[in-house]
């Protein structure tokens, strides 16, 4: 919720936007398109359960039992889980919030032969799904997932097989779009500071979250920033 109220407020043009949400196949869907639509009338958004039972089998642990969620792993099926008809998906992690207009990130361009562009650790991920389908990158991903299977190459989670198999062929994103580990590492969770430069996205990647921080009456200095979007804390009043 505090994600998409970031998105939206700094949008030069918020009704441009459309979200697509992916949420777990178990997750009470109804609650949840209940509560987004009361809390934005006027959003466009659909969600889309993610079946994880072909994906599930190729997990294997990482240094955090949390990076082992399937739902870490449904990026890699965007191609197949939204409709063919939507050729270009801007993804985004839950954890974070945009201080800077999205329409910028999204435009990046792709040049002729790059089928992403990416932040360091690819957790803000410009997607042409189009050269994606056509690539057959799920399958190109899972088959190095097959591989850590058999034989342990990588330690974190989903993302190494995303390098594995894009190389060095992805389109830098500047690092203000993913000021990254406000979390924390991914074993103390303790607070960080932002990183030197301008900042355009907040990323709490790593363990400590701020809404759990803020519940227990433990927040870091910089999660009072993620509070002030937060709409599940009645604590906190924003303008209508």
């Amino acid at each position: 919720m505090a994600a998409i109220l970031s998105v939206l407020q700094h949008s030069s043009c918020p009704h441009n936007i459309a979200f697509h949400f992916l949420i777990s196949a178990t997750a009470n869907a109804s609650l949840l398109r209940a509560t987004i639509s009361s809390s934005f009338p006027y959003l466009y958004f659909r969600l889309y359960p993610f079946d994880h039972s072909s994906v599930a089998p190729l997990i294997s642990t990482s240094i955090r039992s949390a990076l082992d969620c399937p739902l870490n792993y449904a990026r890699i099926y965007l191609a197949s889980l939204l409709p063919s008809c939507i050729h270009r998906v801007l993804y985004l992690d839950s954890d974070l919030i945009l201080v800077d207009d999205v329409a910028e990130l999204a435009a990046i361009q792709l040049g002729d032969n790059s089928v992403l562009a990416a932040t360091e650790y690819c957790r803000v991920m410009v997607m042409d799904l189009d050269r994606w389908r056509e690539g057959d990158y799920t399958r190109k991903i899972e088959e190095w997932m097959e591989i850590q299977k058999r034989m342990r190459i990588y330690e974190l989670g989903s993302l190494p097989p995303f390098l594995l198999v894009f190389a060095g062929n992805i389109v830098p994103v500047d690092h203000r779009w993913n000021q990254h580990g406000l979390g924390g590492d991914n074993f103390d969770g303790l607070c960080r500071d932002l990183h030197p430069g301008p900042v355009s996205v907040l990323h709490w990647s790593g363990k400590g979250k701020p809404w759990a921080r803020l519940d227990a009456k433990t927040p870091c200095l910089l999660d009072a920033l993620w509070a002030s979007y937060d709409l599940m804390d009645t604590s906190f009043a924003f303008d209508s």
